[in-house]
C-alpha cells in the first residue's frame, strides 16, 4: 500500500499541490477528472519533477454527466467524458479510473430499476472496453445515500462490476462505508481481490485522525485481504458558519479562479473554497495518521 491522494478538493495550481503532498510523504495523485484542465506534456514533466506518480483519477459526475440518465444522448455524452478521463490516465501512465455512475447529488431517478441497470451496465461496459485498450482498470464507486440514490454500500457496486466483467473492480470509501454498511469491515473483505481503489476521509469528513473511525482495524483490514493499491485521501472538510467553529479561518476569502462547475461540486459537498494553512493541515494529519499504519 502507499499513500495517494486526490486534488479536486481546492483550488490552486497542479505544481502546488505535488509540492505539497511530496513533502508529507504522499506517493502518487488522483487527478481531478477534468482532462480539458490538464496539458499531458506539461503535467507528466511536473510529476517527474516533483517525484509523483499519477495512481488515477475520479469521475466528476456532476452537471449533466449520468450514465443513468434516461436521454440516450445525456448518456453518450457521459460515456465520452469518462473515456476522456481514461485516456488522460493512461497518457499519465496511471492505473485505475474510480467511476461514479451517476450524477453525484441527483436523488430522484430517471426510470425503473431495470432501465436504468440496463442503461448503466451498458454504458460501463462502453467505458470499460475503453480502459482495457487503454490498460487502465476501472472500480466502480458506491457513495452514500445523500449523494447518489442509485449504490450505496459494496455489494451493490460488485453486483455492477459483475454486471461489466470478472476484470472490473470497486472503489470503496471509508466515509460512505461508515454511513451505508451494516458492517464496513465485512464489506472491505466481500470486496476481497476486486477492491482496486481505497478513499479516506474520517467519519466526519475531514482528514483521517480527526473523527473516531478505527484507522488500525481499517487499514488492518486491507492488509489481511491483500490490498497492495492506494489508500487515497480524500478529505471534504464541512464548513462551520456558527460561533461554535474550531476552525475560523479555513475558508479562503479571496476570489479564486475556479470553474463554477468544480465550486458548486465542492459546495454540495458542504464544503468551500479552503485556505490554504488549513488545507495544508489537513494533508499533514491524514499522512500522520496513515502513513505509520501501511509501512
Amino acid at each position: 500500500m502507499h499513500l495517494s491522494t486526490h486534488n479536486w478538493m481546492r483550488a490552486e495550481p497542479l505544481a502546488v499541490t505535488l509540492k505539497r503532498i511530496r513533502k508529507y510523504g504522499y506517493e502518487s495523485i488522483e487527478i481531478s477528472g477534468e482532462p480539458a484542465q490538464y496539458d499531458i506534456k506539461e503535467t507528466r514533466a511536473l510529476l517527474k519533477e516533483h517525484g509523483i506518480r499519477c495512481w488515477g483519477a475520479v469521475t466528476l459526475t456532476l452537471g449533466e454527466r449520468n450514465l443513468a440518465a434516461k436521454d440516450e444522448g445525456q448518456r453518450a455524452r457521459s460515456v465520452d467524458y469518462v473515456k476522456g478521463v481514461i485516456t488522460m490516465v493512461s497518457e499519465l501512465d496511471g492505473e485505475i479510473v474510480t467511476l461514479v455512475p451517476a450524477t453525484v447529488g441527483k436523488v430522484v431517478p430517471d426510470g425503473t430499476e431495470e432501465e436504468e441497470w440496463t442503461w448503466v451496465v451498458d454504458a460501463t461496459k462502453e467505458c470499460f472496453a475503453h480502459a482495457q485498450k487503454r490498460g487502465v482498470r476501472i472500480a466502480v464507486e458506491p457513495l452514500n445515500r445523500f449523494e447518489t440514490y442509485f449504490f450505496n454500500r459494496a455489494a451493490q457496486a460488485l453486483a455492477l462490476a459483475d454486471a461489466v466483467s470478472p476484470e472490473c473492480g470497486v472503489c470503496l470509501d471509508a466515509f460512505h462505508l461508515n454511513i451505508e454498511e451494516e458492517d464496513m469491515y465485512e464489506a472491505i473483505r466481500l470486496a476481497g481481490k476486486r477492491l482496486f481503489d481505497f478513499h479516506v476521509a474520517d467519519n466526519n469528513r475531514f482528514a483521517a485522525g480527526l473523527g473516531q473511525l478505527d484507522w488500525p482495524k481499517i487499514i488492518g483490514t486491507l492488509k489481511e485481504i491483500g490490498y497492495d493499491g492506494a489508500v487515497t485521501n480524500e478529505f471534504v472538510a464541512p464548513v462551520d458558519r456558527t460561533p461554535a467553529s474550531k476552525y475560523p479561518d479555513m475558508v479562503e476569502r479571496n476570489p479564486v479562479d475556479i470553474p463554477p462547475e468544480q465550486l458548486k461540486f465542492i459546495q454540495d459537498h458542504g464544503s468551500s473554497l479552503l485556505t490554504e494553512k488549513f488545507y495544508d493541515d489537513q494533508m499533514r494529519i491524514t499522512a500522520e495518521t496513515i502513513l505509520p499504519l501501511i509501512r
